[in-house]
């Protein structure tokens, strides 16, 4: 049996720049993955300030909207929140979330980032605890929100997925969470390398991970087929796992 994982900085909906709002087109591209379980970053929860310029469905509440009747099992971390509304992490599952919350992980006011956690059920007592973060763009806060992230998920004892975008760039933080939570990160363990997934439509920079515990992953890629390159500024990881053996 496998879990098929994708992630995904929707980049709030819009493409490189801001040029173009996109949420539709995004919708319809996740779809197309057959993904059980999405994870989500910079995801809009209200957005009362948008509501001029969108569409009656594209005004609903986006982890809603992208979410449909396909994941009908979901999670919110709202992280970021302003006057005319709020951001965060969404986790989208096809399978039964038993439990979920949401962790603020640092201290800087103007960074505000947290730590989604959701129990899926994926069969007869086989749990699993699926978690989605978005790091700080500072070498130190990435380095201080780690540490959180560490400590949390020893805590952990069931297989575990940990995702999102880390902004690990210079590749300081993964060895850390790799060898302090004996977890290994899909792309590095299958082709020996992180993947590059921004900007999208010249992928540089490798931003954005999926650490595996307990479970062993048989596939990842980064989707950069034309499609990707034209949403967000990130692109989207696909993994999938083997929920019967151990990596």
């Amino acid at each position: 049996m496998r879990l098929k994982i994708l992630s995904y900085n929707i980049h709030k909906g819009f493409t490189t720049w801001n040029r173009d709002f996109v949420l539709g087109r995004i919708r319809a591209a996740l779809r197309e993955t057959d993904a059980d379980v999405l994870f989500l970053q910079e995801v809009l929860g209200e957005h009362r300030g948008m509501v001029k310029h969108l569409s009656d469905s594209e005004t609903r509440i986006q982890f809603e909207y992208l979410a449909d009747s396909v994941w009908t099992h979901f999670a919110y971390g709202k992280n970021a929140i302003y006057a005319d509304g709020d951001h965060g992490n969404a986790i989208l599952s096809k399978y039964p979330i038993l439990s979920w919350s949401n962790q603020t992980i640092s201290d800087d006011k103007r960074e505000l980032r947290g730590l989604l956690k959701a129990r899926i059920q994926t069969g007869p007592g086989q749990e699993i605890v699926l978690a989605n973060t978005h790091l700080d763009l500072t070498q130190n806060g990435r380095d201080s929100q780690t540490e959180v992230v560490i400590n949390d998920l020893k805590q952990e004892t069931v297989p575990w997925v940990l995702v999102g975008d880390f902004n690990d760039w210079n590749k300081k933080v993964s060895p850390v969470i790799e060898e302090k939570l004996q977890a290994v990160e899909a792309f590095k363990f299958l082709h020996g390398k992180y993947p590059p997934t921004f900007p999208s439509f010249l992928p540089l920079l490798s931003l954005d991970r999926v650490f595996i515990y307990q479970m062993k992953p048989v596939l990842a890629e980064a989707l950069k087929d034309a499609t990707w390159k034209r949403l967000s500024d990130h692109l989207p990881l696909y993994v999938e796992v083997d929920l019967e053996e151990a990596a």
